[in-house]
């Protein structure tokens, strides 16, 4: 049995002492284009646009495309709140299969055009192999825990230039430069949305080592699939069902293992009445999943020797199904 001197965590972050002199600008320096430029050719698109985070991002969306979204039940607050402060409506869906993966957030009737929430997944080429037109648009998060993380952060692409333009100048207060000077022209009426050096430079640095790291995840994954008879494809999230996942949760805790629960649902909250055109409609996958599913340590630093004693309690206890 592997003998633990501290907790094996659920996820890891990357930690990084920054110089910060390094930037001549903290604000609006080149590093934010080049992590828009190196994000788009990695994810198969032609253009990107940095936000200060993928929720910002979904917030524009509500105010730019769309006054109607879909989305799953079991999903972080984050996004039924940011699709509520644009003055937009959701509907919910009984959708537990999206988590550690991507859905799509929304589609306009009105351009033809469909956003994907792919917060929980970043791979060569996705948006190309994904896409079905040119005006299609795409949203990344680059939260620490995310698989390019980062200092939070979040970024849209799309193959039209002009639907980027629009979200730049919407993220840097409605002005059409990112340098800071006093010449600028006010295009539009935007918002303080704009990310920093520091976002673009840590989450620039992950996504160079995103193909290493997607690697070490397949291996564990295959481990994982091999020890639970499972076929999960997720890079981001390993899940498993469970009796109680409050009780296994704890139980593994016990034992100096870090789980994780995504998510709970949110179509029975009464805070989304007025704005969920759905709102407690029953969802029975959703709510049985809500209770039954966890997530088991999943990142690139653990060991093997790790994955075995994580698979061993597992199993040990009364609660797998």
């Amino acid at each position: 049995m592997l003998c633990l001197s501290k907790m094996i965590n659920f996820a890891h972050i990357n930690n990084y002492t920054i110089d910060t002199s390094i930037f001549s600008n903290l604000l609006h320096d080149k590093i934010v284009t080049e992590f828009e430029e190196r994000f788009a050719d990695y994810v198969g698109a032609k253009y990107a646009c940095m936000a200060n985070s993928a929720s910002s991002l979904i917030y524009l969306v509500g105010k730019i495309f769309t006054r109607t979204f879909t989305i799953p039940s079991m999903i972080p607050n984050v996004v039924p709140n940011a699709i509520i402060n644009s003055n937009s409506y959701f509907t919910f869906t009984d959708d537990v299969d999206w988590v550690g993966d991507s859905y799509t957030l929304c589609y306009s009737n009105l351009f033809k055009q469909k956003t994907v929430d792919s917060a929980q997944k970043v791979e060569r080429n996705q948006f190309k192999n994904e896409s079905d037109n040119e005006i299609d648009t795409m949203i990344f998060s680059f939260y620490p825990t995310k698989p390019v993380g980062g200092c939070d952060g979040g970024m849209i692409v799309s193959d039209d230039e002009g639907i980027i333009d629009h979200f730049k100048m919407f993220v840097m207060n409605g002005t059409n430069s990112r340098h800071n000077n006093w010449e600028r022209n006010i295009e539009l009426c935007g918002w303080k949305m704009h990310p920093n050096s520091i976002q673009a430079y840590i989450a620039n640095e992950n996504l160079k080592r995103l193909d290493e790291k997607q690697e070490r995840m397949s291996e564990i994954r295959k481990l994982y699939n091999e020890a639970f008879s499972l076929k999960n494809t997720s890079n981001h999230l390993y899940r498993i069902r469970v009796s109680n996942n409050d009780l296994f949760v704890n139980h593994m805790k016990k034992k100096e293992i870090s789980c994780g629960i995504h998510y709970r649902c949110l179509h029975n909250h009464k805070v989304y009445e007025m704005d969920a055109l759905n709102c407690g409609e029953p969802m029975p996958l959703s709510e049985k999943a809500s209770k039954e599913t966890v997530s088991l340590p999943f990142h690139e630093q653990l060991t093997d020797e790790q994955i075995k004693y994580i698979v061993d309690v597992t199993h040990a206890s009364s609660y797998l199904i």
